[in-house]
């Protein structure tokens, strides 16, 4: 009868202009789509290029290298026989668009420009791409001389069409047309389009997932339908981790779910689905129904290709399932990870520094680190020989195994303790402890006579010789000292970076970590060209308090026992001398505000669009039965003094990965000046006002 119907969706881990990697990454998905028996195969936004390209998108080269793989997967055997959706710029009248390109045996079908381009937060799609205005409307594409002499096609059709195969009818959404009001498949479900697909380029976040998930499901449950979602996954050139969770939908039920992380670079979904299903779902819903006769019906093309096989009564079909979402405990353990992983091997280097100062936040890096250790051997132990290889080349051993995920750890992360005379016992033995714990190569040294050699020269040149306030200095010569300490482990640890390896009689070098989390970068609660200045942050867009359920997480889940103390000891940048012993310098009291405050801050300027009043105005009610509005005007005011004194921090903030949608990443996310009038007199008064 011809009802069941195989299809196939993808997450591949593309780079951005690695073309050779991802036609190679392309066609093993085809190939095991086609082996599963697939007779459509989808795969994620951008994905012969890498969705990454960026500027590169305004170059000739990109366009020429995308259709030179699209002429290599038109000839390759593998595409024979299976309708193939790739994505891929395309340039038509001069105009660059977004587009898939929907194939088969050797003959492009249609090419479709996305609609709805993707242009807020982390996205710039608008920056490089026009977006198809014309709404079914089809025009002629005259394809490059190099596809022609493979498909015989002088033109193929360029435009908002679907496609009608023997069996079924099938419409194509890009990424963000899912998540636009007027998402297309609404109108096309009612003009008779029975599946749907979504090639995305969606990053993580954290607590994300759950909407994506929510669109595709409801996409189908209004309208009857199957929906068949890809997504990049991986890390392909920048701050961000795109986390796959490809998957299949069918009226409004999940019946296929990818993995969000992981170290596959292929992971192919397949699902057979009865069309019947969608044919007697669509049948009793009268309003859809109603709406449907009035459609303004889509082009179709035709393709001579049925989805389906005519005998195909006894092919089992697929269930609904449950969707398993991580805790964002467990999503700081995987999101992370993967994405240094993949920044250490395609880096080619050797492994990881890390300043590790017995802190939650640097511990906390550690902790991901170590996660990553577990991902690799874990994807070792499942038969992942990409994974093999790469462990193998960056531990220099063609036999090596990894199995041992501290022994792992040993080889490829180093851990440094740098001491100063401010410096107590209890961060010097946790930093020990943790690092015997998670099998990292440990240092442990003493900065203060680089320090002292710094401070010499000062003394020097001006005959004066600054003092912390606790011996009578100024708040001036205290701040200028704690900067030296700070900014001398950042030059450390890039010597040590460097060199360590050739110490110990091996190659290579190491990347350097930052460990500043998200809060202490929206207060500038750093030091310019300190520890936080690095190669990359794993955690620079996870707030304090994420961190704090992590480490929790970690404790249960690695058993790593050193984690109690740390947990247990109040946040201090040990920088000012040491008070019998004991620290007496605590974060939240040099900031002047709480951790759990910074993320409210960080939320409501962010998200909520907040300046000063606004913010005030939100706080004085979500605060009420805390603090008087006075309380909350000073708070409020202090948060943006200090917030716009330092921002200029943010325009060297070390790459890091992007958790948080209050991230104060300055690269391209949250776009701001870095010179502020700080005394904010307009909107201070505005506020004034209102607690009068």
């Amino acid at each position: 009868m011809g009802r069941a119907v195989t299809v196939a969706t993808c997450a591949l881990n593309q780079w951005a202009l690695d073309f050779e990697g991802n036609l190679e990454r392309i066609l093993r998905s085809i190939d095991i789509a086609k082996s599963k028996g697939a007779r459509y195969r989808l795969g994620p936004e951008l994905e012969i290029c890498g969705y990454g390209c960026s500027d590169h998108y305004y170059e000739s080269d990109t366009l020429l290298h995308s259709f030179q793989v699209l002429e290599k997967l038109l000839e390759s055997p593998a595409t024979q026989d299976i309708i193939c959706d790739v994505g891929m710029p395309v340039l038509h009248r001069n105009v660059r668009y977004n587009c898939r390109v929907i194939f088969l045996n050797k003959k492009i079908l249609l090419i479709r420009p996305k609609i709805s381009l993707a242009n807020a937060g982390n996205y710039r799609e608008l920056r490089w791409f026009t977006p198809w205005s014309k709404a079914r409307h089809v025009e002629e594409y005259f394809l490059p001389r190099i596809i022609q002499e493979v498909t015989g096609q002088e033109t193929v059709p360029f435009g908002d069409a679907v496609l009608a195969t023997k069996d079924t009818c099938l419409g194509a959404e890009i990424c963000e047309e899912l998540w636009a009001p007027n998402s297309p498949h609404i109108e096309m479900g009612l003009d008779g389009v029975e599946i749907f697909t979504n090639s995305s380029g969606s990053h993580h976040v954290l607590r994300k997932a759950h909407a994506r998930v929510d669109l595709v499901n409801s996409a189908t449950a209004k309208n009857g339908g199957i929906y068949i979602l890809a997504n990049q996954k991986g890390c392909d050139g920048d701050r961000l981790y795109y986390d796959g969770c490809a998957m299949i939908s069918m009226n409004g039920e999940t019946v296929a779910q990818g993995s969000q992380f992981s170290l596959d670079d292929v992971e192919v979904l397949v699902a057979t689905l009865d069309l019947e299903d969608v044919r007697s779902y669509r049948a009793e819903i009268s309003s859809r129904n109603l709406a449907a006769s009035k459609v303004n019906p889509y082009p179709r093309i035709k393709v001579n290709f049925a989805l389906s096989c005519p005998d195909d009564l006894a092919v089992p079909t697929c269930m609904p399932i449950q969707w398993r979402h991580h805790s964002p405990e467990e999503e700081i353990s995987l999101g992370p990870a993967c994405w240094l992983w993949d920044y250490l091997r395609r880096s080619k280097q050797a492994g990881f520094l890390l300043p590790l100062s017995g802190g939650i936040d640097s511990s906390a890096t550690a902790c991901i680190v170590y996660s990553m250790c577990h991902q690799v051997c874990l994807a070792v132990k499942n038969g992942n020989a990409d994974v093999l290889a790469d462990a193998r080349r960056i531990v220099n051993d063609e036999t090596y195994i990894p199995e041992d995920p501290r022994e792992f750890c040993k080889r490829v992360f180093t851990t440094c303790y740098m001491a100063s005379e401010n410096s107590s016992q209890d961060t010097c033995n946790r930093a020990k402890l943790l690092a015997e714990q998670i099998g990292s190569y440990h240092i442990n040294l003493n900065i203060d006579a680089a320090v002292k050699a710094v401070v010499g020269v000062f003394s020097v040149v001006t005959g004066r010789t600054p003092r912390f306030s606790v011996y009578g200095g100024s708040s001036r010569e205290s701040l200028a000292l704690q900067n030296v300490q700070a900014r001398i482990r950042m030059v450390l640890a890039y010597l040590f970076a460097q060199l360590t390896l050739w110490a110990r009689g091996m190659p290579g070098g190491l990347l350097v970590l930052g460990s500043a989390n998200v809060d202490e970068s929206l207060r500038g609660y750093l030091t310019k060209y300190d520890c936080s200045s690095a190669d990359i942050n794993p955690i620079g867009g996870i707030s304090k308090t994420d961190l704090k359920n992590f480490i929790q997480y970690c404790i249960e889940n690695f058993q790593l026992t050193a984690l109690r103390s740390i947990m247990s000891a109040p946040p201090t940048a040990e920088l000012e001398p040491l008070v019998d012993g004991q620290v007496a310098q605590t974060d939240e009291a040099d900031m002047g505000m709480t951790y759990a405050e910074l993320s409210v801050y960080g939320k409501l300027r962010k998200i909520a669009k907040a300046g000063p009043y606004s913010m005030f105005c939100k706080l004085i009610n979500m605060w009420q039965e805390i603090c008087t509005p006075r309380e909350v005007a000073f708070k409020v005011k202090h948060f943006f003094r200090m917030y716009s004194v330092n921002r200029h921090k943010m325009t060297t903030l070390t790459p890091s990965y992007h958790a948080e949608n209050y991230s104060p990443d300055d690269n391209r996310f949250d776009l701001r000046p870095f010179l502020y009038n700080t005394s904010w007199s307009w909107q201070f008064r505005c506020i004034d006002k209102q607690v009068n």
